[in-house]
């Protein structure tokens, strides 16, 4: 307990910034500062001489009673219960949270009075309010953020198993859509019939080559298979392919095949230039087109596309990725291709995280810059002299002894294919199924053609696998497939095997057969 003179204590508790009260044992007012009248609203009078629990809410006053003698027979410095509701009630009937700390002080005269410092505790009690709120808003969210992730787990499981499926439909759908073509193609070739038939099969299985690698690129069913290669390796294939057709068009091309390599998916990145340098083909009428590549940074390479061509006006830069869009054609025109090649290069310059810039100039040119990360392993070692002694495309051996073994079950293929080998001087056996393939291969054969889906669930691949260890020998062989699955992309290397996508023009597959034929 403590003691001390009225004048300071009253001077003291004047001066305190919280309500202070003095009562007697009685629970009489003796004392209020002035902190009592602006926060209750009495002023000092009207509260000296009054029962202290005029101050707090009538449902709360007898049992602040009990408690008041219960605190007279252990008197001692401590805050009021804080686990029970404690509210001050104010002249005008408002009530509000308090705070109350409690003190007895020792009079001169042996009187004890009881000190209670009264705080309002608005503010504090609606931050505790608006913090409960938050923790369980939080709470609730972190609820919906477990259900929301549920959620998501299941939809991304769905869109997995959509895009499985639709890889699957895709590759399904890419090998009866070509299989007629492939019949076509090849009839039409053999007979040497009517030129316009051949056109109308190319163009047919462009557009087709367009969708489906449209469709392959947007359900993720190509995955990039990035390793370090000679930029030679894909330039080379690429000028053999377009110096006729831009010799037709009275156009020069050039392709610079330096010795720099790369570090990403060659036959992504082979794709993405031949439609360019095929693009630029289409839309120039004089002058040249070139390829060339070279470094940019260390660990950068630059390969450009650049044309003599018509141009393309600025306002139509941005357009020129979108399907079905050609520069400078009216739609529903009659016009060459059909506006998918940048969409594809678009799709496939994302894939593999590579960037595609394009300047241009109305009546100059254009130039499609890409830019490729360099490789950073070492080359591999040269080939010996003799690896390079045959000639390119030499035949190991005269056609006419050569027995082929045939294996494919639609029956309009297989003698579309037969009448075009055996013309080419082959010896052609066919079969439709596995067993008939190995019944026939035991009568001797030096290669073997077979398709990649065949009759009851049976493949291609099991039959090179089946025939090759009935043989006992790694027999050559060639697969064709319209499959654009990644089981077909993922097959071991085998030195020993070609695959060959449909629809395949006699020339392809003659002259695959002569590099077959020709490896070591």
């Amino acid at each position: 307990m403590r003691s001390a003179a009225p004048e300071l204590a009253r001077s003291t508790l004047d001066a305190a910034p919280d309500a202070m009260v003095l009562i007697d044992s009685a629970g009489i007012i003796r004392f209020v500062n002035r902190r009592v009248s602006t926060l209750f609203g009495y002023s000092h009078d009207e509260l000296v001489g009054r029962h202290v629990e005029l101050l707090m809410p009538e449902r709360f006053q007898d049992r602040h009673v009990h408690h008041r003698g219960d605190y007279g027979r252990n008197m001692r410095t401590r805050l009021m219960d804080q686990s029970l509701p404690l509210f001050g009630r104010r002249r005008d009937g408002s009530e509000f949270p308090v705070e109350i700390s409690l003190s007895p002080i020792e009079q001169q005269d042996d009187e004890l009075l009881i000190a209670a410092a009264i705080r309002d505790v608005t503010d504090r009690k609606l931050i505790e309010a608006e913090l409960i709120a938050a923790r369980a808003a939080s709470e609730e969210a972190r609820r919906g953020a477990e259900s929301a992730q549920a959620a998501a787990e299941q939809a991304r499981e769905m869109a997995d198993q959509a895009n499985r499926s639709k890889s699957r439909f895709l590759a399904t759908a890419s090998h009866d859509l070509r299989q007629p073509l492939q019949s076509l193609a090849l009839d039409a070739q053999s007979a040497e019939a009517v030129m316009q038939q051949e056109q109308a099969i190319g163009t047919m299985s462009r557009l087709l080559n367009a969708f489906l690698d449209i469709s392959k690129l947007e359900s993720g069913a190509v995955k990039p298979e990035p390793a370090d290669f000679a930029v030679a390796t894909i330039l080379d294939p690429l000028r053999r392919e377009f110096a006729g057709v831009a010799a037709d068009k009275g156009l020069s091309l050039e392709m610079d095949a330096p010795a720099i390599r790369l570090h990403t998916d060659p036959a992504l990145l082979e794709q993405v230039l031949r439609n360019l340098v095929s693009n630029a083909i289409k839309y120039t009428r004089r002058g040249s087109i070139a390829l060339r590549c070279l470094r940019a940074t260390e660990s950068l390479v630059r390969l450009e596309v650049i044309d003599t061509g018509a141009g393309i006006p600025a306002d139509q830069i941005s357009r020129i990725y979108d399907e079905f869009y050609q520069v400078g054609v009216p739609a529903n025109s009659s016009h060459d291709g059909y506006g998918l090649g940048l969409a594809i290069v678009k799709r496939i310059v994302a894939l593999l995280g590579l960037t595609l810039e394009v300047s241009s100039q109305v009546g100059v040119g254009s130039v499609f810059t890409l830019y490729a990360p360099a490789a950073t392993g070492q080359p591999p070692a040269a080939p010996d002299a003799s690896d390079t002694a045959r000639p390119h495309g030499g035949l190991a051996a005269p056609r006419a002894n050569l027995r082929v073994l045939l294996v494919e079950d639609d029956s309009a293929v297989l003698d579309a294919i037969r009448m075009l080998l055996r013309a080419e001087g082959y010896h052609v056996t066919a079969a439709g199924s596995l067993a008939e393939a190995l019944e026939a291969a035991h009568a001797g054969i030096d290669l073997l053609m077979t398709d990649y889906h065949l009759s009851h669930g049976q493949t291609g691949t099991q039959v090179i696998s089946t025939v090759r260890q009935a043989l006992g020998a790694p027999l050559k062989s060639v697969l064709i497939t319209g499959d654009t699955s990644t089981e077909i992309r993922d097959l071991p290397r085998d030195p020993h095997l070609r695959i060959a996508s449909k629809p395949l023009t006699a020339e392809a597959m003659l002259s695959l057969l002569d590099e077959l034929i020709s490896s070591d």
